[in-house]
């Protein structure tokens, strides 16, 4: 088995960057609370922009979207990402009221407005869901630790990506996490534009490759824009109602950079959209020359550099994989914690912990949450099975409680708990038609769905309940934090 030394060395290098990061940070800017969870709400333009971009642009964002590519996919592929950037518009139009909030987390919003059932039942959605989330990314970082040095066990490698994720994170918080996202997208957008022109040109040009590619492959419209408009769809309805995104834009110094940032982001991703997509269809037109390709295609990015490119190359493709698959994990474990401290422990266990007595409290949060998602990320569950779970059911309940929470005014209390409850169980027979392989649900995903029945049943309580005269809920700007 060959040792990448010139790749493993900038990991390594890159990896013990993170760790000091963390460590001066938390010595040197955490002074409470809401500098670990919500980085002291300063952060300008671009750092929230590029956190927001860290954040989505994950291992399956660049592994999975050129195991894609060179899937059943093809070029349609880069709509994977690129229809996470068009949602990222609308979206601008909620960021001001969700900094507006000045909230901590979702469930704190939706407890303002709809209780403390709402908000308990919220909190543990998001929970179960970014403990899977934070598993798959842990087992992407070391399936990256793996490729670089393949004598390692492949759960060792996982065991060390935790370990690491849990350091930066655990010091830092906040503060650590957004600079360290700024430096990982730097590196992921640096990283793939100098490797795919680099491996196509060494295999020929495009024209060789596409002309070794199966009928249909180049396609940007492959999959069908009712898949196109439903990604669309999936990515707004998960982004609303995301915890690390809703995180990212409370840490904004004011309303207006929250929606700039918003803007931003989405030109950010729109760029680093075709690099995987690219390198994907790479790899399947010389796959024969590709001794270490896996057969699905999993490993397709690296194989194909690792052959068709310099080195130093493949070492920056290292650094920015682990870069997308680390600023996904760490997002993912600082929202669980904070959410298991500020909306679980502190209402219901001790309500009185502040300060830095509450930044000790989470920060042991994510020792274990961490450990627990080592422990799942070794199962070997499928990364996409666990995502596609964890997306839907952190969303699709609490959708129109929190997003519409926000803009509805009138809405009644009722209206926000029953829309959780329908929401949920709305995404779940979705999802077990759609893994039946009933044909309905090609057309819709389950968490689109899941949002669908959310909102229709928002709408459908309150309208009944306004024809009684039943009063409004209190208001999601309010400081009305305390739960009845």
């Amino acid at each position: 088995m060959v040792v990448n030394t010139s790749a493993l060395i900038i990991v390594i290098g890159y990896l013990v960057g993170m760790l000091i990061v963390g460590y001066v940070v938390g010595k040197l800017k955490i002074k409470g609370a809401e500098d670990y969870m919500l980085a002291g709400r300063r952060m300008g333009v671009f750092m929230v922009a590029f956190s927001l971009s860290a954040n989505n642009i994950g291992g399956g964002s660049t592994t999975g979207l050129a195991q894609k590519a060179f899937g059943d996919w093809g070029m349609s592929a880069i709509w994977y990402v690129l229809a996470a950037s068009i949602a990222m518009i609308p979206l601008a139009y909620f960021a001001p009221k969700i900094r507006k909030t000045m909230a901590v987390t979702i469930p704190q919003v939706v407890g303002r407005r709809f209780g403390k059932f709402s908000s308990g039942f919220t909190a543990i959605l998001n929970i179960v869901a970014l403990f899977c989330l934070t598993s798959s990314q842990v087992a992407a970082s070391g399936n990256v630790v793996n490729t670089l040095i393949p004598s390692i066990p492949a759960k060792v490698c996982m065991i060390i990506a935790g370990i690491v994720i849990i350091l930066y994170t655990t010091f830092g918080g906040m503060i650590a996490d957004q600079m360290s996202d700024m430096v990982q997208f730097i590196i992921i957008l640096v990283g793939l534009a100098i490797a795919t022109p680099i491996v196509i040109s060494s295999i020929g040009g495009w024209g060789a490759i596409s002309s070794k590619l199966p009928a249909g492959q180049t396609s940007f419209t492959k999959i069908g824009w009712a898949y196109i408009i439903g990604y669309i769809f999936n990515y707004f309805c998960t982004f609303l109602s995301g915890p690390e995104m809703i995180s990212r834009f409370e840490t904004a110094k004011d309303e207006a950079t929250a929606k700039k940032a918003s803007i931003v982001s989405a030109i950010l991703m729109a760029v680093m959209a075709a690099f995987p997509t690219l390198l994907g269809l790479a790899a399947l037109a010389v796959k024969e020359q590709l001794p270490a390709l896996q057969a699905n295609g999993g490993n397709a990015m690296m194989a194909v550099t690792q052959v068709f490119a310099p080195t130093v190359v493949t070492a920056l493709l290292s650094a920015a994989i682990i870069s997308a698959t680390m600023s996904s994990a760490d997002s993912n474990l600082l929202c669980m914690s904070t959410m298991l401290i500020n909306d679980l422990y502190k209402p219901y266990f001790n309500r009185s912990i502040d300060g830095m007595k509450e930044v000790w409290a989470t920060r042991i949060c994510n020792i274990i949450c961490c450990l627990v998602a080592m422990v799942i990320s070794l199962l070997n569950i499928p990364i996409t099975t666990m995502n596609t779970f964890a997306f839907g059911i952190r969303c699709a309940g609490p959708f129109a409680a929190y997003g519409l929470g926000l803009v509805v005014a009138k809405a009644t209390k009722n209206s926000g708990a029953i829309s959780i409850i329908t929401g949920t169980i709305g995404f779940i027979i979705w999802q077990i038609l759609s893994s039946n392989g009933v044909t309905i649900t090609k057309y819709l995903m389950p968490v689109v769905f899941g949002c669908l029945v959310s909102v229709i049943t928002f709408y459908c309580v309150n309208t009944i309940e306004w024809k009684k005269g039943i009063s409004p809920a209190p208001s999601a700007y309010a400081d009305n934090d305390d739960l009845n």
